[in-house]
């Protein structure tokens, strides 16, 4: 259930969404979330993120470097959880489309659903054009994202979903924007794997 996320990762999928929008980004994507996970202090994921090398800045300067080169918000098509996978999270008491709902009771109907890209930013402030969402949505990437971190936490028995099973879910796509961030960073994601678990173990012990 969406209650399961602790306050910490519901704090990094807010941050992400206020990230694209100051951002000017239509969509949710990865690399907003690894944003999120980098400039949102005091997660298991940030420390992380940190001892490795990249943090707030390098992530923010990428982005803005990438601006117009079609990589921030690429939408690109990620495969879903099985039914099986849906099925062993609700063994657990997690209810994968119950996630997804209260996500779009926060963010509007439709938010985690793959958003049509439009070449005119939207307004900010009290003055948006009428008729256009008044929030980002979530490419189908970053909502595998989510998803990942769900299967993430029932992976290693965990009954809340944390900032750091986000980041292993992350990691768990293995592509887009937020993946390129990480290489170009001259970070092996199989070790930043590692690190995430090992501090989950510690923080657990």
């Amino acid at each position: 259930m969406f209650e399961r996320l602790t306050a910490q990762a519901r704090m990094v999928i807010v941050r992400a969404r206020q990230e694209a929008e100051q951002l000017h980004h239509p969509e949710i994507g990865s690399e907003h979330l690894l944003l999120a996970l980098a400039a949102q202090p005091g997660g298991t994921a940030h420390t992380v993120l940190q001892a490795a090398g990249l943090d707030e800045v390098r992530v923010r300067a990428w982005l803005t470097r990438s601006a117009g080169t079609g990589q921030p918000g690429e939408g690109l098509i990620a495969g879903r959880l099985t039914e099986q996978d849906a099925e062993a999270l609700r063994s657990i008491g997690i209810d994968l489309d119950a996630v997804l709902s209260r996500i779009e009771e926060s963010f509007g109907p439709g938010a985690v659903e793959l958003a049509t890209l439009s070449a005119d930013p939207p307004r900010r402030g009290p003055f948006r054009r009428r008729g256009r969402p008044a929030r980002s949505r979530f490419t189908a990437r970053g909502k595998k994202v989510i998803e990942l971190s769900l299967r993430e936490a029932l992976r290693l028995r965990h009954n809340t979903i944390d900032s750091a099973h986000i980041l292993l879910g992350l990691l768990r796509d293995g592509g887009g924007p937020a993946q390129q961030i990480i290489t170009d960073a001259g970070i092996d994601p199989v070790e930043l794997r590692t690190a995430t678990e090992s501090a989950l173990r510690r923080r657990a012990a």
